[in-house]
């Protein structure tokens, strides 16, 4: 252990070395809960940074006046799925393109919220796991008796155990709600996004159809 904390950081040394103990304390359970949390920030924090990379606080409009601008070089995620659908030959290659582009790029987002979902509900559950746990290691030192220290050692761990385990379950539920609340906050602002950008992509397409400037649906090839 001591091998390991002299590889870290100084910055980063002095909050380990006060966290460690709290969490050997907390026995086994801790070890599940590390998993949990390790798979829900995980699956939470990429994915937020994913969907604000894919402009979900972008405007669409700001978005469509830029590529109306200059076509030949969409800026910005938002500009590259504009060109990406005004380069359709027909409206039904285009309406195509979008529903790819939901299937692929939006759909994922729901399974890591359901996945999410499940960690947020199981780290209170772990939590109380690791409470019976500790209680049982309390009520055990009790019933051996004699009151003395080695007594003492085993009620003070199982105390400690429970209570470490209770606190940890409900920290990690709770920012594993959090991050759910604004991850889907994202995923529904970027939906609305991109079916802003249909809209305008379908309302231009149709508009130089009807000016002539492209072949009407069912007219290529003729």
């Amino acid at each position: 252990m001591t091998a390991v904390l002299d590889r870290l950081p100084d910055v980063l040394r002095p909050w380990v070395e006060q966290a460690m103990p709290v969490w050997l304390g907390g026995g086994w359970a801790m070890v599940p809960l590390a998993v949990t949390g390790l798979i829900m920030y995980t699956l939470g924090l990429s994915s937020l940074f994913q969907l604000l990379l894919l402009g979900a606080r972008r405007s669409p409009d700001r978005a469509w006046r830029q590529w109306l601008r200059r076509p030949g070089r969409p800026g910005g995620p938002l500009g590259a799925i504009i060109a990406g659908a005004m380069g359709s030959a027909t409206l039904h290659e285009m309406q195509t393109f979008f529903g790819l582009l939901v299937s692929e790029g939006v759909r994922p987002f729901a399974r890591r919220l359901q996945i999410m979902k499940v960690c947020v509900a199981c780290a209170p559950l772990l939590g109380l796991l690791g409470t019976v746990t500790g209680m049982l290691t309390t009520f055990s030192g009790l019933a051996k008796g004699g009151g003395g220290d080695q007594t003492m050692g085993i009620i003070s761990k199982g105390i400690s155990e429970a209570l470490i385990t209770t606190e940890t379950g409900l920290v990690v539920a709770l920012t594993g709600v959090l991050i759910q609340f604004f991850l889907s906050r994202q995923q529904q602002r970027y939906e609305k996004v991109v079916a802003h950008v249909e809209t305008l992509c379908m309302r231009e397409f149709q508009s130089r159809q009807a000016a002539g400037a492209l072949p009407r649906t069912g007219e290529e090839g003729v």
